[in-house]
């Protein structure tokens, strides 16, 4: 693993002969000293086979090879793909990288056993509700604000679907906030280094899509109490009769709003939802 760990950012992205391109989210990475502590945060983790999300000029990949038995880049760009064969040839000869050139949303993942990703701001809530199903751990560069929703607790601004969401299926962390120059070209916003360990939540749910879609319904009016909420939502969540549900909840419950209900707490009227509410087929 000698041969990797310390090619110089720049010197990719010449060698790669394209620029990135900022209408489809192509910010590179370009910071030695960031990209020198990525591995660091996965140092925990099992690193037998990464996924890497979008692998760009291979700056990233570079790192994880010098710390992984395998690594799989996905990389839609097929430029950026055919780089990566080339310039990490010596990897892909061994059986140590592989790279799917396609979307990371459509793409079959394959089995692997950790994820570390400079994501695609784009796509980056679509990817991650993808990856985070399958309870691995994650290390992913989000956009600052993005992070900070994920990682926040009930009560504050922050907190709201994408933080129940991934408190659902792990614990999440800031573990690093990047400023734009570690980016070339330089994006508008602040970044995020999210580590995100996986973990069965001290709760069930009646079905993990139904829970999904009971979050992403009373999110979307997040101002309003629980009552209207679940009310003014059952065509996103899937509810044949929502005023059963407010019926028969608790009724101080109904008067608080999403932002100050515990996953736990979610998680119970989620369950109450579907038994009395009648979803629709999944």
């Amino acid at each position: 693993m000698t041969d990797y760990g310390d090619r110089d950012p720049d010197v990719l992205v010449r060698r790669a002969g394209k620029r990135a391109d900022t209408r489809k989210d192509q910010h590179f990475l370009v910071d030695d000293r960031v990209l020198d502590r990525i591995p660091d945060y996965a140092s925990e983790m099992d690193l037998g086979h990464v996924l890497e999300v979008g692998g760009g000029p291979g700056a990233l990949t570079d790192r994880l090879l010098a710390v992984t038995d395998r690594v799989t880049v996905i990389e839609r760009d097929p430029d950026f793909a055919a780089h990566l064969r080339e310039e990490f040839a010596a990897a892909v000869d061994a059986g140590r990288l592989t790279v799917i050139e396609g979307d990371a949303l459509d793409a079959s993942l394959p089995e692997f056993t950790a994820s570390v990703s400079n994501l695609p701001y784009g796509a980056s809530s679509e990817i991650a509700f993808r990856l985070l199903p399958r309870e691995r751990p994650l290390v992913l560069m989000f956009q600052k604000e993005f992070a900070e929703r994920m990682a926040a607790g009930p009560g504050t601004d922050d907190y709201g679907r994408l933080s129940v969401t991934a408190g659902h299926y792990g614990t999440a962390e800031v573990v690093e906030t990047v400023p734009p120059d570690a980016f070339s070209p330089q994006p508008r916003v602040d970044s995020a280094i999210v580590r995100i360990e996986p973990r069965k939540p001290e709760y069930d749910v009646p079905d993990d899509d139904f829970f999904m879609d009971f979050l992403t319904g009373v999110f979307t009016q997040r101002r309003k109490t629980m009552r209207n909420a679940i009310r003014n939502t059952g065509h996103i969540s899937g509810l044949g009769d929502p005023d059963a549900v407010v019926d028969a909840a608790d009724e101080d419950l109904m008067g608080k709003r999403a932002g100050n209900l515990s996953p736990a707490t979610f998680a119970e009227l989620a369950t109450l939802a579907h038994e009395v509410g009648k979803p629709g087929e999944y």
